[in-house]
């Protein structure tokens, strides 16, 4: 058995009379790759961003390794080893891809092993191959997994990925999949959200499907 890593108590998030989120319980193991499927207003995004703090709950707790991480600032989360990659890239266009990573790196390794760290990641994301263009002037795709070496820039033991292969065609999606199946196999405990089935089938382990807010199934 592994241990629990995450789980969500009776987490609820309000939004005057709109219940984004209602009374979600879940619990993600260690190592898991895990997807929350449903469709569009089913809260999932709702549910990344109580994870990491941006949105406060309306009720309800987060525990994370077994910590009530519940009102720790976003920050705080971040240092304990959670990370995210938003839908749309959050990425800076007019800089170059490397010191796009390289902010990532801030105050997460000493200065003289930044350049080599920047090395790991672009390798292992595998965009190794487009030398140190203008982030601006990379395809959707590229953006997407340079923000994927951006959230691993932490080392984290918890990724959220929202939508992480939206917009992308056959081969770069397959390529996505790859990659989320490479970072889970190193052990990181792995959260996405998508509405491509053909994707969530080729890398879920376990699926949770949310609908009006609320957990409607889960399983393989």
């Amino acid at each position: 058995m592994m241990d629990t890593i995450l789980e969500l108590k009776g987490l609820s998030k309000y939004f005057g009379g709109i219940r984004a989120n209602d009374n979600v319980n879940m619990k993600i193991e260690g190592g898991e790759l895990h997807c929350l499927i449903g469709p569009n207003g089913a809260g999932k995004s709702t549910i990344f961003r109580m994870i990491m703090g941006e949105y406060p709950p309306s009720k309800g707790e987060i525990i994370y390794e077994g910590q009530n991480i519940t009102k720790l600032k976003m920050w705080q989360r971040a240092y304990r080893g959670i990370s995210i990659k938003m839908q749309i890239p959050g990425v800076f266009g007019e800089l170059s891809l490397r010191d796009n990573i390289r902010i990532a790196l801030q105050n997460h390794v000493s200065s003289h092993e930044v350049e080599a760290e920047i090395d790991r990641l672009v390798d292992f994301v595998g965009i190794q191959g487009l030398g140190n263009p203008f982030v601006k002037n990379m395809s959707h795709g590229q953006q997407q997994w340079l923000e994927i070496a951006m959230a691993l820039a932490s080392r984290p033991k918890l990724l959220l990925l929202d939508e992480p292969a939206a917009g992308m065609g056959p081969e770069e999606t397959e390529f996505t999949a790859q990659l989320v199946k490479k970072i889970n196999a190193q052990g990181m405990t792995v959260i996405f959200i998508d509405h491509d089935m053909n994707f969530v089938r080729r890398i879920a382990q376990r699926v949770t499907v949310l609908h009006y807010g609320k957990i409607f199934a889960e399983g393989s």
